[in-house]
């Protein structure tokens, strides 16, 4: 039975062949190509995939190989070495999108976390046979226990979330959120449906944003770029930080829009007296970064999770909620970090390590979250489910599932906002690909986790 080979971006020299050779990728089912450290880390990725995939003695049949790039201008040149044979995992990219939108919608990273951690549901692309010829929308109702999303067409290319009118055509592959891949199976049984429940589209009316950075590493001007396509016109970003040459960097952000501004203040962040001098309750939103560039994972942890603790004493003396979304890089820390009460939390090497896992599992998992992250694809949102129906009584998920559909959106969850609850997995209340039969009853302050385009 084949074995999977892990390259752990070994530097590669003249002898590179050689060397990949020791570990017989040819046998391997799949290639994980991991980033190394050092200042030249993309340079050593792509010469291994380079030699993976030029090496006179490699097998005919193609590799499957997942290897992580930091920066996204080396991306072209990744693929161009890998082409068909490569997914690539942009660790900086992925990370800073996933704080960005965590950051103005609290519990997001539990829902990333949950689609690519192995112990929970997964994202599958599979034929299904018996969807040939079904509009997506009534395919979307003949899955009881999983949660179909989109599709692969003939070419590859993924679409999520497309028109509930559009025809799966014969040998596309469905994209569903299931446990295991055993347990996809459509069914035939009853949906009950509450159609009176269902409540007419709610149009809000966006406003500006205030935002504070606090912290910085190279991850900084990314995030700063994704927040800017989203906030609406007049939001302010403060970045606030004592890294070297922080106002220099700020100054040359490079923002999608116009609508948001964004000014320096040079901070030590685990200062209780400067953190006051910002005004903290003010902000609509706390973004905490580690200081990982300049320091070690623990040591950036454990500045971050002093600020975390300072952030918590302001939000306690002032008697307001302060909306932190924080950073952190060793999951070690993760727990530890629980008793500073911040909303969400991204651990980076945690998720760049299941991304990675995951792509070596599914040739399609790279294109499906850059869908999920990107502006123009559709994106998952935390909306409250009184927009959807009403709450007055229990209602199963195909009622929620069916709202969704009317609206052009896919609903693949939900999160509860109740105090004291259990949490073993920390994912802040975050529940995916909930059996759409049970009857669930709902909280005014309880949110849905929605799949849309806008």
């Amino acid at each position: 039975m084949p074995t999977r080979s892990k390259i752990s971006g070994t530097p590669v020299s003249s002898a590179a062949a050689a060397i990949i050779n020791i570990v017989n990728p040819h046998t391997s089912r799949s290639i994980i190509v991991l980033s190394p450290e050092g200042d030249h880390a993309d340079s050593e990725v792509i010469k291994t995939v380079l030699a993976l995939v030029n090496d006179p003695g490699r097998r005919k049949e193609p590799y499957q190989i997942a290897a992580e790039i930091r920066d996204t201008r080396n991306a072209e040149v990744a693929r161009i070495v890998g082409s068909k044979e490569l997914q690539l995992v942009l660790a900086d990219d992925l990370i800073s999108r996933i704080v960005a939108h965590s950051s103005r919608q609290s519990g997001l990273s539990g829902v990333y976390s949950e689609l690519l951690d192995f112990e929970g549901c997964e994202i599958y692309t599979l034929e299904q046979p018996e969807l040939s010829g079904k509009s997506f929308g009534a395919a979307v109702m003949m899955y009881e226990t999983s949660m179909l999303i989109g599709f692969c067409d003939n070419e590859g290319a993924v679409h999520l979330n497309p028109p509930a009118n559009r025809i799966f055509l014969p040998g596309e592959r469905a994209i569903i959120i299931a446990e295991d891949d055993a347990a996809i199976k459509s069914a035939a049984a009853e949906m009950r449906v509450d159609k009176e429940a269902i409540r007419a589209p709610v149009t809000r009316e966006t406003k500006a944003e205030r935002t504070l950075m606090l912290g910085w590493n190279r991850r900084g001007p990314i995030i700063a770029r994704e927040l800017s396509r989203y906030v609406a016109p007049g939001s302010q970003l403060t970045i606030a930080a004592d890294t070297p040459d922080i106002e220099e960097e700020v100054r040359g952000l490079t923002l999608a829009s116009d609508n948001m501004a964004v000014t320096c203040r040079v901070t030590d962040t685990s200062s209780r007296a400067e953190l006051d001098d910002l005004d903290i309750p003010t902000y609509d939103h706390v973004l905490v970064l580690g200081c990982s560039d300049h320091m070690a994972a623990q040591p950036a942890d454990t500045r971050t999770l002093v600020t975390l603790l300072q952030l918590r004493r302001i939000a306690e003396k002032t008697g307001r909620h302060i909306g932190i979304v924080s950073e952190m890089i060793d999951v070690r820390n993760r727990e530890l970090a629980a008793v500073t009460r911040a909303d969400d939390f991204v651990v980076s090497n945690k998720l760049v390590s299941l991304m990675l896992a995951q792509a070596s599992e599914n040739a399609q998992m790279a294109a499906i979250f850059d869908e999920l992250l990107d502006e123009d694809g559709s994106e998952i949102y935390m909306r409250p489910v009184t927009d959807y129906v009403s709450i007055d009584k229990p209602l199963t998920f195909y009622t929620i599932c069916l709202a969704a559909l009317r609206r052009g959106e896919v609903a693949i969850g939900y999160r509860r906002q109740r105090q004291g609850e259990a949490d073993a997995r920390n994912l802040s209340g975050v529940v995916v690909n909930p059996g759409k039969s049970d009857l669930l009853a709902f909280a005014e302050a309880d949110r849905l986790i929605i799949l849309a385009r806008q």
